[in-house]
């Protein structure tokens, strides 16, 4: 019974220890220097770095500059920057810059030569990858007889995101269609991203028409943003007075482009049809000036007629001789009634006498003539005078 109970401890010992085996293996293989796991817990390659011959030179000297720890066959430029390059590269002398490739273990070896950044220092040497996943290394430098200045204050507020796709709320009125500035609120809904609070943000609002680029406008929004927290912004956006045709409000925050929304502006036709209407009637007007001008000055026939008072008409026609007068030299006795026929005529006087001239007409002699008598048809002339004389009474 004994050796039975010691038999059956040895097999359970073996298999104790087969079941345990499994487990603590892979500890020990972990832990040995040649595992498969050792080459992961190795060092990373070391980050990219610039030594510098020089720690100041002045303006027109040359600097060496030295890299170490770059990707192989990398393009890099080397700049000098004033401000530490918290402005980007619009603080650094971006004329005397150079360029450099890596070698195939990523160091490189370039001369700069030394030139003073728009910005004052504290000044740094730049370089930057071109191509590829971006990788930067900066390295202090002071420019010799280049300003000194305090580094500006860096703005402690949250950082700003947008979180909804803008929209623009308004409408037009009637002034608008008659060329006034066309107004609109731009609506968008912001976000805090940042650890601190954003206390009355400045945004810039950008309107462009085309292929123009955006007028830019600062915009303070009052109020607090909190951290965490998202925020309803409301800003005025107005255009141009007359504008018209396909624009682009875009929304900047921390010299960020957050946002863009187009803007489509009707034509203002109240500006057409005043100007349809200005074309039609200045011309009118003109010409009814003129028209009255021309009905001033010109001569009226009432005047000619009144000017024209006491002398024969020049119109008039020419005076025929009356066949009459001839005959009574060859008739005498007619001559008594041709003189009663002419003062009995109004505004007539007595007959002229043989080869007397005639007198010229007096005043209102045209108005006196009877419509019905013309030289032509005058008695005198339509009736021919008997060719008997008359016999005197009593004759036989």
């Amino acid at each position: 019974m004994s050796g039975g109970t010691a038999t059956t401890v040895l097999a359970l010992s073996a298999l104790f220890c087969l079941f345990l085996l499994p487990v603590t293996v892979p500890p020990a293989s972990a832990a040995s220097p040649g595992s498969a796991a050792a080459p992961a817990a190795a060092p990373s390659a070391q980050d990219p770095r610039i030594q510098l011959s020089a720690r100041e030179a002045g303006q027109g000297g040359t600097l060496t500059v030295t890299g170490r720890g770059w990707r192989p066959k990398t393009l890099l430029t080397l700049l000098i920057c004033g401000q530490n390059m918290i402005g980007g590269t619009n603080a650094c002398a971006n004329g005397a810059g150079r360029a450099v490739t890596t070698g195939p273990d990523g160091s490189f070896h370039r001369d700069l030569p030394v030139a003073e950044p728009p910005k004052p220092c504290p000044c740094v040497v730049h370089a930057a990858t071109v191509t590829g996943a971006p990788a930067t290394a900066d390295a202090p430098f002071t420019v010799a007889g280049h300003p000194v200045a305090p580094l500006p204050r860096q703005d402690a507020g949250g950082r700003l995101s947008v979180l909804a796709p803008p929209r623009l709320e308004g409408s037009d009125n009637l002034l608008t269609w008659f060329g006034a500035p066309p107004r609109r609120r731009l609506v968008v809904t912001v976000g805090n991203v940042g650890s601190t609070p954003a206390e009355d943000p400045v945004f810039e609002v950008g309107t462009s028409h085309g292929v123009f680029a955006p007028q830019w406008e600062e915009r303070q929004w009052q109020g607090t943003v909190p951290a965490g927290r998202k925020q309803r912004i409301e800003l005025p956006v107005e255009l141009p007075a007359g504008a018209h045709g396909d624009h682009l409000v875009s929304l900047k925050y921390g010299g960020k482009v957050l946002a863009e929304q187009p803007w489509g502006v009707g034509r203002p036709w109240g500006v057409t049809l005043f100007w349809v209407l200005l074309c039609v009637v200045v011309p009118a007007a003109v010409f009814r000036v003129g028209m009255a001008l021309v009905d001033r000055v010109r001569p009226r026939p009432v005047a000619a007629r009144t000017r024209g008072r006491g002398r024969t008409a020049p119109h008039a026609p020419p005076r025929t001789p009356v066949a009459g007068r001839h005959r009574e030299a060859r008739a005498p006795g007619r001559t008594g009634r041709l003189s009663g026929l002419a003062e009995r005529l109004p505004g007539r006087g007595r007959a002229p006498a043989p080869g007397e001239p005639e007198p010229p007409p007096a005043d209102g002699d045209a108005a006196a003539t009877l419509p019905w008598f013309t030289p032509d048809t005058a008695p005198s002339a339509t009736t021919a005078p008997p060719t008997d004389p008359p016999t005197s009474k009593g004759s036989p």
